[in-house]
């Protein structure tokens, strides 16, 4: 037995199931999966990918190889790995494939919370769902065989509360790694229009097979059967255990499992036959609500999140479930009084503290300056002391606003983007603005580190001015500063120079990461 994360129940299932590589950009609840494997797999290779897109591809070429591969990502990541996700349905792949998507309900540490099951189901291909950290490690061979015998990658989505809580988990002998066996059948890879007609016909000719696969598996079925029961609840992934706390059978409550998908139709009609009404309990939005709905068809009734039985927003809990089922939720704990709130904040320290300082300072000379944003420990400066950032959309997102805003007209346009982040989806952006001349300042803040989600590697560590000489930011005008405070004269009259340059400028402000520097400092005391 071990003690595990729902995160690490996950990697070490895939280690067990076989796999030879695992492919990742580090984004809350996902981190921790790829973290386990590098610490404890060194036969699996492993290193950070610049982003999603290029992970999911990778991981693609190892099944085209024969080998069976991981790629993980939160939520927001399947949005930028799409293209290549979306394609690998019609491709097929070779060894196993499977994409774990950590999903964030209520938001604890992203922008939004879309759920990733309408991702799978776009593409057409099988979803897992784990309602338990045993159920995520025991999926893993499961999943892999099932995306070997349909030839289709395979999602697997859990959430926050799954992702970072513990359990016990029971382990098995491992699998060994799968032989090297290149595809030697190259239409399947080779996307010309003719030869993906032909397998988007064939994705769309296994969907019965889906279906049969779901009806048939040993992750749906009925886990309360309650004579004479009046309604009955369809528990999806996690929200399976919130029904189950609540006692559903001392309710006369019955209850449907789904933690595989297509959906069962043919089950799902014969379990709601037997009952009055159904509750769809789903961690995320209303996916499976909509499609029992029109299953089940407008005269029968549903509740769900979309009758306001369960909340339509955020995270479910073992209360709102009960709430829904007809118990009476005591309030748990009252709230202390005279509590000041503790919003986070960036370290002390930080580097980032004293860019923000200098473009505060310097901000403050122009009527209409506007600092963009982008995703990353530093978004923290747009909460007091600072209140510096204007905008934080998405990765990236900070020099493409700034040179819009520019285009229509905004002086000064500045973007603050951190050095992973610059990387992941910033390198496109800055190439936009280079070769429209946009008037932009582009603030690198660098402290060498991926350090929102612990202090992974940095891709671009060390090459960012040659990437930003490379993408055609004049020598002159790409500056480098060390942001502390006895800097800070030089740092604000670099900033109002480039500010005033009729093009595009890029700013490097570069000190290590203070939490990275701890660690280090600790690591060598021990030593």
């Amino acid at each position: 037995m071990k003690l595990l994360l729902g995160d690490e129940a996950v990697a070490l299932g895939a280690v067990h199931a076989g796999i030879s590589g695992v492919y990742a950009y580090p984004g809350t609840p996902s981190t921790e999966i790829t973290e386990y494997i590098q610490a404890h797999a060194p036969e699996v290779r492993s290193r950070w990918c610049t982003n999603e897109k290029t992970a999911m591809e990778a991981a693609l070429g190892m099944s085209y190889a024969g080998k069976r591969a991981l790629v993980c990502m939160k939520h927001v990541g399947m949005n930028v790995a799409a293209d290549a996700f979306v394609n690998s349905a019609i491709t097929g792949v070779n060894g196993g494939l499977v994409v774990l998507a950590a999903d964030d309900p209520s938001m604890h540490s992203s922008q939004n919370e879309q759920d990733s099951r309408f991702y799978g189901k776009f593409a057409m291909i099988p979803i897992l769902e784990p309602s338990s950290q045993q159920e995520a490690y025991d999926m893993m061979p499961y999943a892999y065989a099932l995306s070997e015998e349909l030839k289709l990658p395979v999602l697997m989505r859990v959430v926050t509360r799954l992702a970072h809580s513990r359990a016990e988990i029971a382990v098995r002998e491992p699998l060994a790694q799968n032989a090297l066996n290149p595809d030697n059948e190259r239409t399947h890879w080779v996307l010309l229009p003719a030869n993906a007609r032909r397998q988007y016909a064939s994705l769309v000719e296994k969907q019965s097979q889906l279906l049969a696969s779901s009806e048939e598996s040993p992750y749906n079925g009925s886990k309360c059967k309650t004579q004479g029961a009046r309604l009955g609840v369809i528990a999806c992934g996690i929200a399976y255990n919130y029904v189950m706390e609540n006692d559903p059978q001392q309710l006369g409550v019955s209850v449907l499992k789904v933690s595989q998908y297509p959906l069962p139709e043919s089950t799902i009609k014969e379990f709601a036959a037997q009952c009055d009404a159904l509750l769809i309990a789903e961690d995320g939005q209303p996916m499976v609500e909509e499609q029992v709905k029109s299953l089940l068809g407008a005269g029968y009734v549903l509740k769900g999140r979309l009758t306001g039985d369960l909340p339509r927003m955020g995270e479910l809990t073992p209360d709102s479930v009960g709430q829904a089922l007809g118990v009476v939720v005591e309030p748990a704990y009252t709230c202390a009084q005279n509590v000041m709130p503790r919003p986070p904040a960036l370290c002390q320290g930080c580097g980032h503290r004293d860019v923000y300082d200098a473009l505060n300072k310097v901000a403050a000379e122009y009527a209409d300056a506007r600092i963009f944003g982008d995703i990353g420990c530093y978004t923290l400066g747009a909460l007091p002391p600072f209140r510096a950032i204007d905008s934080c959309v998405d990765m990236g997102a900070s020099i493409t606003m700034a040179k819009g805003a520019a285009d229509a007209g905004v002086h000064p346009a500045i973007a603050v983007i951190g050095d992973s982040t610059f990387t992941h989806s910033g390198m496109t952006g800055l190439l936009d603005a280079v070769n429209d001349k946009s008037r932009i300042t582009v603030v690198i803040s660098d402290n060498l580190t991926t350090a929102m989600t612990g202090g992974q590697d940095s891709a671009g560590t060390n090459k960012f001015e040659a990437i930003c000489l490379g993408l055609g930011v004049e020598p002159e005008h790409v500056r480098v500063v060390v942001p502390l405070p006895k800097n800070m004269e030089e740092i604000t009259h670099i900033i109002r120079e480039e500010i005033e340059y009729d093009g595009v400028s890029v700013i490097i402000p570069r000190r290590e990461c203070m939490q990275t520097l701890k660690r280090k400092l600790r690591q060598n005391k021990t030593k």
